[in-house]
């Protein structure tokens, strides 16, 4: 059973129709942000109970649930068919933060990508710590879980999508790359960016040049750049 604990992660699971076996909300707590989410879940026949902030505590497996914790069925992730569908998809190369990844699928959702997909080993899996920095995000976009990587950007690349990744060794930067579509972005993990067999399986390598003395930037600061950088170039396209 999966634990959903937060304002947002809780009202969007409730929003996108997601089953919920009950919603459990502070006792005392309360405010308009808690109101809509008990109005969303007796809308949709979902048992509200309210329980003490430590019961919450234990469940959430921390103090900063906001007065709102939700059970239900396990995140169920998405097949590679039906994430190749998007005319953007996220690839990440063995993101182990799970902040990190919640961060890149909000980022991710909010640019405008129609999925992300991650490895089964050696990387962060959707976890309530990963759906809280989402931000409710999860709800929206699905998220794939492949076996191997370098077989599913040759997979992508055989449904027609190209292939960048970001890299401090690219030899383009970000900006002046000539996106094609569909395109996969693809992310390295923190520490050791992409490894060599991703790296050759690119059909570019771009950078973001960095002015100060530190190579290289966050992982999810960096997607959100280069994605933002991707959707500002979809809407000046469609002027």
């Amino acid at each position: 059973m999966a634990i959903l604990s937060g304002i947002h992660p809780v009202a969007e699971a409730l929003r996108s129709g997601r089953a919920l076996d009950r919603v459990l909300v502070a006792k005392g707590a309360g405010g308009p942000r808690l109101q809509e989410i008990i109005d969303l879940a007796r809308r949709a026949s979902v048992p509200v109970r309210f329980e003490t902030r430590g019961a919450l505590d234990r469940l959430a497996g921390t103090p900063a649930h906001q007065g709102v914790v939700a059970m239900g069925a396990a995140q169920k992730y998405a097949d590679l068919d039906h994430a190749a569908e998007a005319r953007l998809v996220v690839v990440l190369d063995g993101v182990e933060d799970p902040h990190n990844l919640g961060a890149i699928i909000r980022t991710a959702h909010a640019a405008g990508a129609g999925s992300v997909i991650i490895p089964e080993r050696r990387a962060a899996s959707v976890t309530d710590v990963v759906a809280k920095a989402a931000a409710g995000a999860l709800e929206h976009l699905p998220v794939a879980r492949v076996t191997n990587v370098n077989r599913t950007l040759e997979e992508l690349k055989e449904r027609g999508f190209w292939i960048y990744g970001l890299d401090e060794r690219g030899d383009q930067d970000y900006d002046a790359v000539d996106y094609g579509e569909p395109a996969a972005i693809v992310l390295g993990g923190e520490g050791h960016g992409l490894h060599e067999q991703v790296r050759k399986h690119c059909d570019a390598l771009v950078r973001i040049p960095m002015a100060g003395k530190i190579a290289s930037l966050n992982v999810s600061v960096a997607a959100g750049i280069v994605l933002f950088e991707w959707k500002r170039r979809q809407s000046r396209r469609s002027d």
